[in-house]
């Protein structure tokens, strides 16, 4: 029920960006939404209609390769949207700026398209073509998406011309980055590398602290041939702050090189949790141990 959800909530924010801001904008779209609205800006056909038509002959070509669930959810998404397409059409008016009117859309059409692209279904066109190179050949789906759709865009310059093609094109680069962050989230996750003759310490403070998972792996040293320990950790964003506090108060020397990724999911990430500053009052007893050790 939760990607039917999703789906229904993606085809309403598409239809609601595309009759509010693109069709009295005179901004055209990517795909079928795009070449219905070019018809409607030069013939007056309704993008309702034609996007419902269209949009059902791709879907009948995409039954042979895409999955059944996802032509499933897809035969219930087309109708959908056309729905709402038809039900918003005279809802929209004018906006003074058509850059303004790009950016909303593009916004709008981002989060429907990732709601969509995370229910497992498409509304046919551009989207059903993007799946099925994607399930055929690993093409990278909201690339590919949008490379087909600026095909579609690059004939409005005879329809609506070159100024308002631009701002369409704005709106799909927004809508693509928008699409990136629904599918793969906005908080990014941050990988760190952290070199030590503490490492063990280090180790044991991240993850009685942060609740993270760390691994300690061996190498060498290229300088003088020594074995050395690397940490390897995968902590939130939010977390970066208390891990390098974590990190100066067992070793101020420590090496510690950070990178930032956005797809990271399950173990300790699950479940990570935020310290105190009272956690940290430990780590200097930790390290001042660690160094009689090593004294010994």
């Amino acid at each position: 029920m939760k990607d039917y959800g999703l789906m229904v909530l993606g085809t309403f924010f598409f239809a609601f960006s595309v009759a509010i801001f693109s069709m009295p904008n005179s901004l055209a779209e990517g795909g079928i939404p795009g070449l219905s609205l070019l018809l409607y800006f030069g013939l007056g056909w309704s993008p309702a209609l034609v996007t419902f038509t269209l949009n059902g002959l791709i879907l009948l070509i995409g039954y042979r390769y895409l999955p059944k669930a996802m032509i499933i959810k897809s035969i219930a998404a087309v109708p959908l949207f056309s729905i709402f397409l038809f039900i918003m059409e005279d809802f929209g008016s004018a906006m003074e700026d058509p850059l303004l009117a790009a950016l909303y859309a593009g916004v709008f059409t981002g989060v429907g398209f990732g709601f969509i692209f995370r229910s497992g279904s498409t509304i046919g066109g551009t989207s059903t073509i993007a799946k099925m190179l994607n399930y055929k050949f690993g093409w990278e789906l909201t690339g590919t998406n949008f490379v087909l759709d600026a095909l579609v865009v690059a004939g409005g310059i005879l329809v609506i011309g070159p100024i308002l093609t631009l701002y369409t094109v704005v709106a799909l680069f927004i809508g693509k980055r928008v699409t990136d962050y629904v599918l793969e989230g906005f908080e990014s996750k941050k990988i760190v590398h952290i070199f030590s003759d503490y490492s063990e310490s280090i180790a044991r403070s991240i993850r009685e602290n942060l609740g993270a998972h760390t691994t300690i792996l061996q190498g060498k040293n290229d300088g003088n041939g020594n074995d050395e320990n690397l940490i390897y950790v995968a902590v939130p964003k939010q977390q970066l702050f208390y891990l390098k506090k974590l990190i100066r108060e067992v070793d101020e020397d420590a090496f510690t090189v950070v990178n930032t990724v956005k797809d990271v999911s399950g173990g300790s990430l699950a479940k990570a949790h935020y310290p105190t500053q009272k956690t940290f009052s430990s780590a200097k007893e930790e390290k001042q141990y660690y160094k009689e050790k090593a004294e010994e």
